[in-house]
């Protein structure tokens, strides 16, 4: 009877757990039909702005060629109307001296011819017209990649560009004037004046912006590099000492090391499946859906994603790493800003 108990006890203990396991799997069934109407809808609007764009431009770009064509066949008109008068008054000419030759009295000829001459001279350089062509020239060449650079002013978010804020900056670091590129200095430390904003130990630096609402893309190089750490961290972060570069403390990064391999900074690390070696990331920020997701942004497949509720203002978060006397990890960090 004991045996037959537990048996029953160890039944309804599975029970129990299928049940909990059935109603997990019908409550993830339930938000992912949720999420895939929601992306739908998601991918809807936004292919239908693109359409949208499209044949608004589409539109504008064929009244414009109208225009053009409605002035340039009116020039033409114009042009013909003037050229058909010249050619009568130069038929007609040619009518009176032909009459003439037949007149007898060579002397009176003469001067008839040098007053008419004179005429029609006049006459004649009226013709000497300039003619414009027709503008083809605006409407062909690489006309995809005219139509792909007017969309740009109204495709949001386009990679954005972000600056750096030197008073974050490590002393090892070395910022471009334009604080879009930073590296690590194999020389003596830079003469920097030490404060609560400034990392003293992490080799890191942050962005100049903070964001604490909207959505946000930017694209950073790292092409060639063995070392990197890129993503957010909250304005209110630790500076001084060591940090643990992790969700907890305020960090949302992902992260190449041991020179070909990638990882998202949560805790533990999370491996990155990926193919081939990054040449720019591409980091985008929703901040009232708490989404952090990273690209390849060579060809915008899929790096990672951090789904959380942020605890205020974030900021971009860089680290090239440290660069070694054999020449590794020598290249720089750069934000990549696309100039149209």
């Amino acid at each position: 009877q004991r045996e037959l108990k537990e048996q029953l006890q160890g039944l309804q203990e599975s029970e129990r757990g299928h049940t909990e396991a059935l109603q997990l799997l019908k409550k993830q069934l339930a938000e992912t039909k949720s999420s895939a109407k929601s992306l739908r809808v998601t991918i809807g609007e936004a292919f239908e702005r693109l359409h949208r764009l499209l044949r608004e431009r589409q539109k504008a770009m064929l009244e414009e060629l109208e225009a053009d064509t409605a002035r340039t066949l009116s020039d033409i008109e114009h042009k013909i109307q003037r050229y058909s008068q010249q050619l009568r008054k130069v038929q007609e000419g040619t009518q009176i001296l032909q009459e003439r030759l037949a007149e007898a009295d060579k002397h009176v000829f003469l001067a008839g011819v040098a007053s008419l001459s004179e005429r029609l001279k006049g006459k004649i350089h009226e013709t000497n017209l300039t003619y414009e062509d027709f503008p083809t020239s605006k409407y062909m060449g690489p006309l995809q990649y005219t139509i792909w650079k007017s969309l740009f002013q109204d495709i949001h978010p386009v990679p954005a560009a972000l600056t750096l804020d030197p008073g974050t900056a490590h002393h090892r670091l070395i910022l471009s004037d334009d604080c879009t590129i930073v590296a690590y200095g194999n020389l003596h430390p830079q003469p920097l004046q030490d404060s609560p904003r400034r990392f003293d130990v992490e080799v890191s630096v942050l962005g100049a912006e903070a964001f604490g609402a909207g959505v946000h893309y930017w694209e950073v190089v790292v092409s060639e590099k063995t070392q990197w750490m890129i993503g957010l961290a909250h304005e209110a972060v630790t500076r001084k000492g060591s940090i643990q570069i992790q969700p907890s403390r305020g960090f949302y990064c992902i992260v190449m090391h041991d020179g070909n391999q990638y990882s998202a900074c949560t805790e533990p690390w999370t491996r990155l499946n990926v193919k081939g070696k990054l040449e720019k990331v591409g980091v985008f920020l929703d901040y009232d859906k708490g989404l952090l997701i990273f690209y390849n942004a060579d060809d915008m497949s899929w790096l990672y994603t951090f789904r959380e509720r942020f605890p205020g203002k974030l900021c971009s978060y860089f680290s090239p790493g440290q660069s070694h006397a054999n020449g590794k990890n020598v290249q720089p960090l750069r934000i990549n800003t696309v100039r149209i």
